[in-house]
């Protein structure tokens, strides 16, 4: 049997620092997605990982259509009443 490879959720400050340093350095590259691929590596995470928190970064800051953090915190709380 086949077991699933389980990872440690990275800190909200590591994510922090990620979508930081994206922001920061997005310019130095020919795409986002070569800019992804390159910071996450150095990074030791997944393109997808930091892709994600970039996306959810720039929903929480109104760049972007969709939940924000707060807004989906908000919505679990509703489901418990």
């Amino acid at each position: 049997m086949e077991q699933k490879k389980i990872s440690k959720p990275y800190s909200p400050e590591f994510r922090d620092r990620a979508v930081r340093l994206f922001m920061e350095h997005r310019e130095d590259y020919q795409s986002e997605s070569s800019a992804y691929i390159a910071i996450a590596g150095k990074l030791g995470c997944s393109a997808d990982s930091l892709r994600a928190w970039c996306q959810q970064a720039q929903r929480d800051g109104g760049e972007r259509p969709g939940s924000s953090n707060a807004e989906k915190a908000r919505s679990a709380n509703d489901c418990f009443y």
